[in-house]
């Protein structure tokens, strides 16, 4: 039967009448395309610098990533946040009966409660949150308890034991991160070794009640939250597991159960190729770990949470399509257990319709497209491997860098963890300023006229949670990447309220429209992303003619779009016309070339174009406006 199979393949292999194609050959084909510019313009390059080629030949030998089991689905996990119990205990029922097969239970003032989270933590508001919840059917529940607001661990197993429930029998997860939430605080209340003993006597405690697994959580959220790289996220989750490691250890738990007692998690974003690489090399890396402590590899528990960074409040039906890649992207990558951040939650606590279409994203992903039936998909893809290989060298040094500074409490307060993520954000801004890195609906593609969506309470102001600090460092304080975007849109949503008006610019369209089309409409998109609203030109090469238009359109800034031909022959003179007419600053669409000084002295004060510095330009519209 093997052999017919084989010779059924071959007969049937559509390239098969064709000759193998080589690389050589391909990029004889891409040299053609490029016309002399150099073959390094198609590499792109991540913020941990590692260089990703456009083609990748087939990764031989590859093996499969050890993750979940085979055809095994992940836990469509969902965020239960409101911070009223009995309101939070009525969405876990209907999530529950709705598709969810997990509850990943947040606490205010903790590192992933983004402004809510379940008031407190007491055994009475416990009870309420699950009342009518079956803790022994198989239910994933990911706990969250925080430093310093009770134990929620202690009281969840005090209600499973007074309801006779077999702990054995629960499928729970107390993820103790007590170093997650000091990162994001930037505070402490004393040194690790101080708080290692009584850290250690309540693991083992839960442990001799019958609660022996995933009671400790190293939580890589904190450094993608604040900006930071794939590497920084996958070297600050290993650091943090190696730190707990050591505190069982002090308090006598032997470093096998010690093991089984952690688990991970990482932020998915949209970056596809990324985060999957991302899930795989967790894995590899905490194998090596396992290995230097005498362990034998066992797959590690990791939950994927979609990426707080990426949310924006414009446009924020775009968060459904970034969730689905990312949870997509961490399907693939071998996560046990998902939760998609609502896609209106950086707005306020979401609503049933958002709460509803983060576990539809799952579940359509899961049972429509049977994204779990396949182990390990992208095992042997070149480009896969190449990154999972290169993200594994790259947060492995960083990692052995953390070490060396003496574990990851030493390097937060030595700011050593901070200073490279900083770094990285620094960079990622400027991309963002320059919309490198586009957001769409924020920096991309804004919709003035966009309908307000429902929340069920507005997002409160952020702040650090303040507490009894023997010990400050800089906080991993989380952001989110469309935030200067928005402030814009702020502005000029603050100057409709109290004017009856946003700021415009007159899209002074030079010529016909196969002119100006393509620069106004870039135009467009660029001014709106900062909330200044553009009015289109009707065309026309006059300058009594644009003038009047201008006037007409009670803009105080106005933007020369065209093609080079006619700016070089029609620029000067609109822009005499237009500074004549009152506006208050010209810009024009494209590149400063060879009039600039000419075009300047006419009265042409700024220039847009793809890589320009939007937010600087935009913010410096704004101080115009403010200085009239």
């Amino acid at each position: 039967m093997t052999e017919v199979t084989e010779q059924l393949h071959q007969d049937l292999r559509l390239a098969a009448d064709f000759a193998p194609a080589t690389e050589g050959e391909w990029r004889k084909l891409v040299d053609g395309v490029l016309k002399g510019a150099p073959y390094e313009k198609l590499v792109g390059k991540t913020y941990d610098g590692i260089k990703i080629q456009p083609i990748y030949p087939r990764a031989k030998g590859s093996s499969l990533v050890a993750g979940r089991a085979a055809a095994a689905p992940w836990q469509i996990m969902q965020r239960v946040d409101h911070p009223e119990a009995a309101k939070a205990n009525a969405q876990i029922l209907t999530d529950l009966e709705n598709g969810a097969t997990g509850l990943d239970i947040e606490f205010a003032g903790g590192a992933g409660a983004r402004g809510f989270g379940i008031a407190n933590a007491g055994p009475d508001t416990l009870k309420r949150l699950f009342d009518g919840v079956m803790l022994d059917a198989g239910i994933s529940i990911a706990l969250n308890p925080v430093v310093g607001r009770g134990n929620a661990g202690e009281a969840l197993a005090d209600l499973i034991e007074a309801q006779g429930i077999d702990p054995a029998k629960v499928n729970l997860r107390i993820n103790y991160q007590a170093f997650s939430t000091l990162a994001v605080r930037g505070s402490a209340a004393g040194p690790w070794r101080e708080m290692a003993p009584p850290f250690a006597k309540v693991v083992r405690g839960l442990m001799d009640r019958g609660f022996r697994e995933k009671l400790i959580l190293a939580d890589g959220r904190p450094v993608h939250d604040a900006g930071g790289s794939e590497a920084q996220e996958l070297a600050f989750a290993l650091a943090l597991a190696v730190a707990y490691l050591r505190m069982l250890e002090t308090g006598g738990i032997a470093l096998d159960a010690g093991r089984d007692a952690i688990s991970f998690r990482l932020s998915a974003d949209a970056d596809q190729f990324l985060t999957t690489a991302k899930f795989r090399a967790l894995r590899l890396l905490w194998a090596r770990i396992e290995v230097a402590c005498g362990l034998t590899p066992k797959p590690a528990f990791v939950a994927a949470e979609t990426a707080w960074r990426m949310l924006t409040q414009r446009d924020p039906y775009v968060n459904m399509l970034r969730a689905t890649i990312a949870t997509f992207a961490a399907g693939l990558g071998g996560a046990n257990a998902i939760t998609v951040l609502p896609h209106t939650l950086a707005l306020g606590l979401p609503d049933a319709f958002a709460r509803r279409m983060a576990r539809n994203t799952q579940l359509i992903l899961l049972e429509e497209s049977n994204l779990a039936r396949v182990a390990d998909p992208m095992a042997g893809a070149g480009g896969t491997e190449s990154l999972t290989r290169e993200l594994c060298e790259t947060a492995w040094a960083l990692f052995q860098e953390i070490e060396t500074s003496g574990g990851v409490f030493a390097a937060l307060q030595q700011g050593l963890i901070q200073s490279k993520v900083a770094a990285t954000r620094k960079a990622r801004d400027a991309d963002i300023a320059k919309r490198r890195l586009v957001l769409t609906g924020a920096s991309e593609f804004p919709n003035l006229s966009e309908a307000a969506v429902k929340v069920e309470m507005p997002a409160p102001a952020a702040r650090i949670e303040n507490s009894v600090a023997a010990i400050s460092f800089a906080a991993l304080a989380p952001v989110r990447l469309a935030e200067p975007f928005e402030r814009l849109r702020d502005r000029s949503d603050a100057k409709l309220k109290s004017g009856g008006k946003r700021p415009s610019v007159f899209l002074a369209n030079l010529g016909a429209p196969t002119d100006f089309t393509a620069r106004a409409t870039f135009a467009r998109s660029f001014f709106e992303a900062g909330g200044i609203a553009a009015i289109d030109g009707k065309g026309s090469l006059e300058p009594a003619a644009l003038a009047a238009e201008f006037k007409a359109s009670g803009a105080p800034f106005a933007c020369l779009c065209s093609s080079d031909k006619i700016y070089a022959s029609d620029a000067i003179a609109a822009a005499k016309a237009l500074h004549a007419a009152g506006a208050r600053h010209i810009y024009l669409a494209s590149r400063p070339g060879e009039q600039e000084a000419e075009l300047r002295g006419a009265g042409v004060g700024g220039f847009v174009f793809a890589g320009s510095d939007a937010l600087a330009i935009l913010d410096d519209a704004y101080s115009h406006l403010e200085r009239a």
